[in-house]
Protein backbone atom coordinates (compact mmCIF):
# COMPACT_ATOMS: atom_id res chain seq x y z
CA UNK A 1 0.00 0.00 0.00
CA UNK A 2 1.42 3.37 -0.97
CA UNK A 3 2.17 5.57 2.06
CA UNK A 4 1.19 8.96 0.65
CA UNK A 5 2.13 10.97 3.77
CA UNK A 6 5.66 9.59 3.96
CA UNK A 7 6.04 9.82 0.17
CA UNK A 8 5.22 13.53 0.29
CA UNK A 9 7.57 14.08 3.23
CA UNK A 10 10.55 12.38 1.56
CA UNK A 11 9.71 13.46 -2.00
CA UNK A 12 9.92 9.83 -3.04
CA UNK A 13 7.36 7.09 -3.58
CA UNK A 14 7.25 4.84 -0.51
CA UNK A 15 5.04 1.85 0.25
CA UNK A 16 4.02 -0.23 3.25
CA UNK A 17 4.16 -4.00 3.17
CA UNK A 18 1.68 -5.94 5.32
CA UNK A 19 2.22 -9.54 6.41
CA UNK A 20 -0.43 -11.84 7.80
CA UNK A 21 0.10 -12.51 11.51
CA UNK A 22 1.10 -16.09 12.28
CA UNK A 23 1.16 -18.19 15.43
CA UNK A 24 -2.35 -17.13 16.44
CA UNK A 25 -4.31 -19.29 18.89
CA UNK A 26 -7.43 -20.81 17.28
CA UNK A 27 -9.99 -22.72 19.36
CA UNK A 28 -12.68 -24.73 17.59
CA UNK A 29 -15.51 -24.95 20.14
CA UNK A 30 -18.30 -27.38 19.23
CA UNK A 31 -21.65 -27.52 20.97
CA UNK A 32 -22.65 -31.21 21.08
CA UNK A 33 -25.91 -30.75 22.98
CA UNK A 34 -29.47 -31.66 22.05
CA UNK A 35 -30.13 -29.10 19.31
CA UNK A 36 -26.87 -29.94 17.54
CA UNK A 37 -27.84 -33.62 17.40
CA UNK A 38 -30.77 -32.88 15.09
CA UNK A 39 -30.16 -34.09 11.53
CA UNK A 40 -29.81 -31.90 8.45
CA UNK A 41 -30.34 -33.91 5.25
CA UNK A 42 -29.82 -37.09 7.27
CA UNK A 43 -26.57 -36.07 9.01
CA UNK A 44 -26.52 -34.62 12.57
CA UNK A 45 -25.49 -30.98 12.79
CA UNK A 46 -22.65 -31.84 15.16
CA UNK A 47 -21.10 -34.14 12.53
CA UNK A 48 -21.27 -31.36 9.95
CA UNK A 49 -19.71 -28.98 12.48
CA UNK A 50 -16.85 -31.42 13.16
CA UNK A 51 -16.18 -31.74 9.43
CA UNK A 52 -16.05 -27.96 8.98
CA UNK A 53 -13.91 -27.59 12.10
CA UNK A 54 -11.33 -30.10 10.85
CA UNK A 55 -11.09 -28.38 7.47
CA UNK A 56 -10.52 -25.03 9.18
CA UNK A 57 -8.03 -26.64 11.56
CA UNK A 58 -5.97 -27.99 8.67
CA UNK A 59 -5.88 -24.57 7.00
CA UNK A 60 -4.95 -23.00 10.33
CA UNK A 61 -2.08 -25.43 10.79
CA UNK A 62 -0.89 -24.73 7.23
CA UNK A 63 -0.88 -21.03 8.17
CA UNK A 64 1.29 -21.77 11.23
CA UNK A 65 -1.48 -20.96 13.68
CA UNK A 66 -1.87 -22.94 16.91
CA UNK A 67 -5.11 -24.94 16.89
CA UNK A 68 -7.07 -26.77 19.58
CA UNK A 69 -10.46 -28.45 19.84
CA UNK A 70 -13.07 -28.07 22.58
CA UNK A 71 -16.57 -29.53 22.88
CA UNK A 72 -19.29 -29.17 25.48
CA UNK A 73 -22.94 -30.02 26.15
CA UNK A 74 -24.31 -30.16 29.69
CA UNK A 75 -20.66 -29.91 30.75
CA UNK A 76 -17.28 -29.73 28.98
CA UNK A 77 -16.58 -32.94 27.05
CA UNK A 78 -13.40 -32.83 24.94
CA UNK A 79 -10.41 -30.52 25.34
CA UNK A 80 -7.52 -31.35 23.03
CA UNK A 81 -3.94 -30.23 23.23
CA UNK A 82 -2.61 -27.27 21.26
CA UNK A 83 -1.21 -28.21 17.85
CA UNK A 84 0.95 -26.10 15.56
CA UNK A 85 1.98 -28.35 12.67
CA UNK A 86 0.19 -30.25 9.94
CA UNK A 87 1.95 -33.35 11.32
CA UNK A 88 -0.40 -33.01 14.31
CA UNK A 89 -3.55 -33.14 12.22
CA UNK A 90 -4.03 -36.83 12.98
CA UNK A 91 -4.11 -36.05 16.71
CA UNK A 92 -6.79 -33.43 16.07
CA UNK A 93 -8.82 -35.97 14.12
CA UNK A 94 -8.58 -38.43 17.01
CA UNK A 95 -9.72 -35.74 19.43
CA UNK A 96 -12.67 -34.91 17.14
CA UNK A 97 -13.63 -38.61 17.05
CA UNK A 98 -14.21 -38.43 20.83
CA UNK A 99 -17.00 -35.87 20.41
CA UNK A 100 -20.24 -37.73 21.09
CA UNK A 101 -23.95 -36.96 20.87
CA UNK A 102 -25.52 -35.63 24.07
CA UNK A 103 -29.30 -35.35 24.22
CA UNK A 104 -29.27 -32.76 26.98
CA UNK A 105 -29.53 -29.00 26.97
CA UNK A 106 -26.29 -27.14 26.34
CA UNK A 107 -24.87 -25.41 29.40
CA UNK A 108 -23.31 -22.34 27.80
CA UNK A 109 -22.38 -20.81 31.14
CA UNK A 110 -20.29 -23.78 32.28
CA UNK A 111 -18.92 -24.63 28.83
CA UNK A 112 -17.78 -21.17 27.75
CA UNK A 113 -16.59 -20.17 31.23
CA UNK A 114 -14.40 -23.27 31.34
CA UNK A 115 -13.05 -22.47 27.88
CA UNK A 116 -12.34 -18.85 28.77
CA UNK A 117 -10.47 -19.85 31.93
CA UNK A 118 -8.15 -22.07 29.87
CA UNK A 119 -7.04 -19.26 27.53
CA UNK A 120 -4.07 -17.15 28.63
CA UNK A 121 -3.81 -14.99 25.50
CA UNK A 122 -6.12 -13.37 23.01
CA UNK A 123 -7.55 -16.10 20.77
CA UNK A 124 -9.97 -16.70 17.95
CA UNK A 125 -12.84 -18.84 19.26
CA UNK A 126 -14.88 -20.44 16.47
CA UNK A 127 -18.15 -21.52 18.08
CA UNK A 128 -20.38 -24.05 16.34
CA UNK A 129 -23.83 -23.96 17.91
CA UNK A 130 -27.58 -23.70 17.41
CA UNK A 131 -30.14 -21.69 19.34
CA UNK A 132 -33.80 -22.63 19.03
CA UNK A 133 -35.41 -21.04 22.07
CA UNK A 134 -35.06 -17.61 23.72
CA UNK A 135 -33.92 -19.04 27.08
CA UNK A 136 -30.87 -20.91 25.76
CA UNK A 137 -30.12 -18.01 23.41
CA UNK A 138 -30.08 -15.57 26.35
CA UNK A 139 -27.66 -17.78 28.30
CA UNK A 140 -25.43 -18.08 25.25
CA UNK A 141 -25.44 -14.29 24.76
CA UNK A 142 -24.40 -13.66 28.36
CA UNK A 143 -21.62 -16.24 28.20
CA UNK A 144 -20.31 -14.95 24.87
CA UNK A 145 -20.44 -11.40 26.19
CA UNK A 146 -17.92 -12.29 28.90
CA UNK A 147 -15.47 -13.60 26.28
CA UNK A 148 -15.81 -11.05 23.49
CA UNK A 149 -13.99 -8.28 25.39
CA UNK A 150 -10.79 -10.32 25.41
CA UNK A 151 -11.11 -12.70 22.48
CA UNK A 152 -12.37 -12.72 18.90
CA UNK A 153 -15.48 -14.88 18.56
CA UNK A 154 -16.77 -16.29 15.30
CA UNK A 155 -20.16 -17.97 15.67
CA UNK A 156 -21.06 -20.50 12.96
CA UNK A 157 -24.72 -21.51 12.58
CA UNK A 158 -26.44 -23.56 9.89
CA UNK A 159 -29.36 -22.04 8.02
CA UNK A 160 -32.58 -23.88 8.88
CA UNK A 161 -34.14 -24.89 5.56
CA UNK A 162 -37.02 -26.66 7.31
CA UNK A 163 -38.16 -23.43 8.94
CA UNK A 164 -37.91 -21.59 5.64
CA UNK A 165 -39.92 -24.32 3.91
CA UNK A 166 -42.68 -24.20 6.54
CA UNK A 167 -42.93 -20.43 6.22
CA UNK A 168 -43.01 -20.50 2.41
CA UNK A 169 -45.49 -23.39 2.08
CA UNK A 170 -49.05 -22.51 1.04
CA UNK A 171 -51.32 -23.54 3.95
CA UNK A 172 -54.08 -26.03 3.15
CA UNK A 173 -55.62 -26.44 6.61
CA UNK A 174 -55.54 -24.79 10.07
CA UNK A 175 -52.65 -26.97 11.28
CA UNK A 176 -50.51 -25.73 8.39
CA UNK A 177 -51.18 -22.15 9.50
CA UNK A 178 -50.18 -23.03 13.06
CA UNK A 179 -46.93 -24.63 11.93
CA UNK A 180 -46.13 -21.69 9.68
CA UNK A 181 -46.70 -19.22 12.54
CA UNK A 182 -44.50 -21.26 14.89
CA UNK A 183 -41.78 -21.51 12.24
CA UNK A 184 -41.91 -17.76 11.62
CA UNK A 185 -41.62 -17.09 15.35
CA UNK A 186 -38.62 -19.40 15.69
CA UNK A 187 -36.96 -17.83 12.67
CA UNK A 188 -37.55 -14.38 14.10
CA UNK A 189 -35.96 -15.41 17.42
CA UNK A 190 -32.91 -16.75 15.54
CA UNK A 191 -32.50 -13.49 13.62
CA UNK A 192 -32.83 -11.44 16.80
CA UNK A 193 -30.19 -13.53 18.54
CA UNK A 194 -27.77 -13.23 15.62
CA UNK A 195 -28.36 -9.49 15.46
CA UNK A 196 -27.61 -9.13 19.18
CA UNK A 197 -24.44 -11.17 18.78
CA UNK A 198 -23.24 -8.90 15.98
CA UNK A 199 -23.95 -5.79 18.07
CA UNK A 200 -21.79 -7.31 20.84
CA UNK A 201 -18.91 -7.65 18.39
CA UNK A 202 -19.28 -11.35 17.60
CA UNK A 203 -18.69 -12.34 13.97
CA UNK A 204 -21.69 -14.42 12.90
CA UNK A 205 -21.80 -16.64 9.82
CA UNK A 206 -25.06 -18.34 8.84
CA UNK A 207 -24.86 -20.69 5.87
CA UNK A 208 -26.61 -23.73 4.39
CA UNK A 209 -24.89 -26.96 5.37
CA UNK A 210 -23.56 -27.50 1.83
CA UNK A 211 -21.89 -24.06 1.82
CA UNK A 212 -20.81 -24.11 5.44
CA UNK A 213 -17.18 -25.16 4.91
CA UNK A 214 -16.40 -22.50 2.31
CA UNK A 215 -18.15 -19.74 4.29
CA UNK A 216 -16.29 -20.63 7.48
CA UNK A 217 -12.86 -20.76 5.85
CA UNK A 218 -13.51 -17.44 4.14
CA UNK A 219 -14.55 -15.82 7.46
CA UNK A 220 -11.47 -17.21 9.22
CA UNK A 221 -9.09 -15.94 6.52
CA UNK A 222 -10.81 -12.54 6.53
CA UNK A 223 -10.24 -12.21 10.29
CA UNK A 224 -6.58 -13.11 9.79
CA UNK A 225 -6.14 -10.61 6.95
CA UNK A 226 -7.63 -7.86 9.09
CA UNK A 227 -5.25 -8.77 11.97
CA UNK A 228 -8.13 -8.90 14.45
CA UNK A 229 -6.64 -11.68 16.57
Amino acid sequence: AIDWKQSARHNNLLAKEFRTERNNRIVLAIDSGRTMCEPVDGIPKVDRAVSAALLTAFIGLKSNDRVSLFSFAGKPQVASGIYSSTRDFGALQRAAARIDYHFEETNYTLGLTTLGASLDHRSLIILFTEFTDPTSAELMLKSAGRLVNRHVILCMVMADKELDAEIARTPENPSDITRANMAAEMQRDRKITMSRLRRMGVHVVEAPHDAMNAKLVDAYLTIKRRNLI
